[in-house]
């Protein structure tokens, strides 16, 4: 019996001793955090979320923080046009999110649509048009049934790249082409040029590309792209029939196409990449 007791002191010891180190590491993750340290916080936290029982009570805090650092490290390897590195911590990241959902709240669950939305961000700097289509698939059938967020309901960011000291932000709506060409007025996706500060951050908005609606019936294209720029007192616009999409738009094409035309090419011979094919 004094032997049983003798071991399980020791185990108990153990677990308390291991405890202990736990929430030590935790506390240095956390310092590390504070002080910016990103990089190294992240690393602490992956680890502590591995380590720690999910039955510990710090489980869920070191898996909160994980899912924060990975998400930051994401968001600026994506600024950065890193896209290789912020496809595999978007895809972590998206796997941390999922693991907190049944544990935290419906505002952290509104984390894992707009994890997939830079995902495909990530897809589309890569060139990988066709990874990036399987991802925002899952966005329309999250739409479809009334799953999304608000802020990602109506449209989402797909793109991104900077040109010349200037951000290049692509967004595309959920609705369909209309049936009716004449009904309204209607955008599927628009690229959108801002300035930027000394930090590479938003400025102003210079001017738009949409990808409007042709009012007309043509069998060789349904939307034409168009350049808006609005001013305090109007806005005008210009259309440039070189640049024309059928409706299941080529993005491929589409991204080359506005970065052609940030260079000034509004009235190309030949589309380089229809060239190719």
């Amino acid at each position: 019996m004094i032997k049983k007791l003798t071991f399980l002191a020791i185990i108990l010891s153990f677990c308390v001793n291991a405890q202990k180190s736990l929430i030590s590491d935790f506390q240095k993750a956390d310092i590390l955090l504070k002080t910016n340290n990103i990089d190294s916080a992240y690393f602490k936290f992956k680890i502590l979320e591995q380590t720690i029982p999910k039955t510990d009570t710090l489980y869920k805090y070191s898996l909160w923080y994980y899912t924060l650092t990975t998400s930051q490290l994401e968001y600026e390897n994506r600024l950065n046009e890193k896209f290789d590195k912020s496809l595999k911590l978007g895809i972590e990241a998206l796997a941390a999110i999922e693991k907190g959902i049944p544990l935290f709240d419906a505002e952290f669950a509104k984390r894992k649509y707009f994890m997939i939305k830079n995902i495909v961000v990530s897809n589309f700097g890569l060139g990988d048009f066709n990874e990036g289509k399987k991802w925002k698939e899952k966005l329309y059938q999250a739409k479809e049934k009334k799953e999304l967020p608000k802020g990602l309901d109506e449209s989402f960011n797909f793109d991104f790249f900077r040109f010349e000291n200037k951000n290049i932000w692509a967004y595309e709506w959920f609705h369909p082409l209309p049936k009716d060409r004449f009904s309204s007025t209607f955008t599927k996706v628009v690229y959108y040029v801002y300035s930027t500060d000394e930090n590479g951050n938003d400025k102003d908005q210079l001017y738009r590309f949409h990808v409007l609606m042709f009012h007309g019936s043509n069998l060789n294209f349904d939307y034409v792209l168009t350049k808006k720029i609005e001013t305090a007192q109007n806005e005008s616009s210009g259309t440039l029939y070189a640049y024309t999409y059928k409706e299941d738009i080529d993005f491929a094409q589409l991204q080359l196409d506005i970065k052609e035309v940030l260079k000034g090419n509004l009235n190309p011979n030949i589309r380089k990449l229809q060239n190719q094919k």
